[in-house]
This record gives structure tokens, C-alpha cells and sequence, in this order.
């Protein structure tokens, strides 16, 4: 499967395990300190390229050290960056992840997260591929009114289509993203997005909320699994528990797992049980890619083979 994902690109600086939760006015520690590649489209890249998939990143970083390090990070991991752009003109984004076993708090800095445009993107390149993901569409501020229109190319040419929204940092959630969403076949909103998106904090009544007649919602509720809605009726696969190192990137994993599995036309429920399972797996360790699953080592994990 030729996947394209075209997302943000930006370095994760993670702060593991801190003694309590900063607030103003107060210094903490943390166990462990990590310079890493973020952002939830390369980290579903990566998992994607981990799962066997042929997968290419269209973005966009400065020309700085924080940007080579996504770009080779992302070589390594058997990610295609020949449409990776960069632009001298700003400076590759950072997250600062401070993270638990339970939980993690968000800080970004969007430099060219915000830099990448629709006006830069040629639609014939989709032509060579079977699939366009994307991802956190309230963080790309300038790619984020052509979303709608990249989705609607890319199924004009054939391709199957996702989104997983990621977090508004405005806390609008504006009506252009229920909008765009026509245009994709898949939707993957973690329960926090699913509630601001529908303004529903009942997962059913907010999945029923967002059905338009061609859009499949994947709800993803943490350690609680997923939810999804089939002619009317919900949907839910639990979770499996794991040793949690780290939950960076566990819902891009998951994302990843879905998507894979969805592409290899596996039963609903099958993929939702697959993509808990590379969800579960990728926070065995810090950062979002250092414990992605490869389908063997799903697969042995749904059957109850692989030790939690």
C-alpha cells in the first residue's frame, strides 16, 4: 500500500516523569530529559512504515537542526522525505511533552508547522498513491484552508482519505473542520477533540453527531479502547493494558494500526482491535516512535502472546 501523509513536522523535547505538575512561581524535576521527532503525522508515518506500508511525508521544516533531525529521523525510519520541504525563512517547530505514566501537557512553538500551504502542494503528485492521511489541522494554520479541497483531489484520483484532527489550542473548534470532513473516509478524533468538535461529551451521542452519510468516526478513548458507529449502532472494542512508559504519539500509533488494517479491508472490528494493540504497544517506551509495533508483534499481542 502507497500511503502519503501530509502533516506537520516539529521535534519533540520530552520531560519524563516529573515529581509534580509545574505551576507558576514553582520549579520541578523530572527523571528523564529526550530530544525527539514529534508531531502526530510523522509518528503515524512512521508507524505506518513500521507496519510494512510503502509511505511518503509531504511537510515542511526550517533549514536548521531541528529539521534535519525530523527529516533524518524520519529516513531511518523508512519514511519517504523526497517531498519534505525546506524553507530557510522560519524555524522548525518544538513541542515540549511533559509527560507520566498517566497523562502528558503539551507546549508548541508552531514555526513551520504553521508555514506549510495548499498553493505549495501539487495535486498530480497524489496521483502515485492509494492513500492521503493527514493530521492536526487546527495547529496548520496555513495549509488549514485548502484541507477540504486536498481531500476532495486525492478522492477524485482514487485515493481513500483520513483525518485526525489533533487539539485546537483556541479551544474554537471551528465549523470549517466538520466541513472538510466529507471529503474524508476516515476520522480519528481522541475523545477530548470528539467532545470540542461536537460539543457532545457523550461518546455515542457525539459519534451519531458527526455521521454525514459517508464518513467512518473511530472514537479513541485511551486505555478504554475505541468506539465507532455501523448502521446506527455503536461500535466499542476495549483496550488491553500495558507496562506504560510513555503515552507521546500512542494515539498516532493507533492511527497508524487502524489505518493499516482498514487498507487490508480486515473486518471493523478486527482493525479497531489492531489498532489498539499498536496503540497499547508505543508506550513501552519514551517518544512516540521508540516502541512502534511491526504487524507480527500486533498481531501476537491481540492473540495474548506478547507479555503486558
Amino acid at each position: 500500500m502507497k500511503i502519503l501523509v501530509v502533516g506537520e513536522l516539529n521535534v519533540d523535547l520530552i520531560l519524563r516523569n516529573y515529581s509534580d505538575f509545574p505551576t507558576l512561581g514553582r520549579e520541578v524535576l523530572v527523571e528523564e530529559a529526550s530530544m525527539t521527532l514529534g508531531s502526530a503525522a510523522a509518528i503515524c508515518a512512521a508507524g505506518l512504515a513500521k507496519l510494512g506500508n510503502a509511505v511518503t511525508f509531504l511537510g515542511k521544516v526550517g533549514d536548521d537542526a531541528w529539521g534535519r533531525l525530523c527529516v533524518d529521523s524520519l529516513d531511518r525510519l523508512g519514511v519517504d522525505t523526497s517531498l519534505v520541504m525546506r524553507d530557510p525563512t522560519v524555524g522548525t517547530g518544538i513541542t515540549v511533552a511533559i509527560t507520566s505514566a498517566k497523562d502528558r501537557a503539551l507546549v508548541t512553538c508552531l514555526g513551520s508547522i504553521a508555514a506549510l500551504r495548499a498553493s505549495e502542494i501539487d495535486e498530480a503528485v497524489l496521483g502515485g498513491f492509494d492513500h492521503l492521511h493527514m493530521a492536526s489541522y487546527f495547529l496548520q494554520q496555513g495549509l488549514r484552508p485548502g484541507v477540504k479541497g486536498l481531500l476532495g483531489g486525492a478522492r477524485r484520483r482514487g485515493l481513500t482519505t483520513s483525518l485526525d484532527p489533533g487539539c485546537d489550542p483556541e479551544d474554537r473548534w471551528a465549523a470549517d473542520l466538520t466541513d472538510a470532513l466529507i471529503e474524508a473516509d476516515v476520522f480519528l478524533p481522541n475523545e477530548v477533540e470528539l467532545a470540542g468538535v461536537t460539543g457532545r461529551c457523550d461518546v455515542s451521542e457525539a459519534v451519531r453527531a458527526l455521521q454525514n452519510g459517508h464518513t467512518l468516526t473511530i472514537a479513541k478513548l485511551g486505555a478504554r479502547g475505541c468506539a465507532a458507529m455501523v448502521d446506527g449502532e455503536i461500535v466499542r472494542v476495549p483496550g488491553r493494558r500495558v507496562e506504560t512508559v510513555d503515552t507521546t504519539g500512542a494515539g498516532d500509533s493507533f492511527n497508524a494500526g487502524f489505518l493499516h488494517a482498514w487498507l487490508s479491508q480486515r473486518p471493523l472490528r478486527e482493525a479497531m482491535l489492531f489498532a489498539n494493540a499498536c496503540g497499547a504497544l508505543s508506550t513501552r517506551a519514551s517518544g512516540g516512535t521508540g516502541s512502534q509495533a511491526t504487524e507480527q508483534q500486533a498481531l501476537e499481542f491481540m492473540a495474548g502472546e506478547v507479555c503486558a
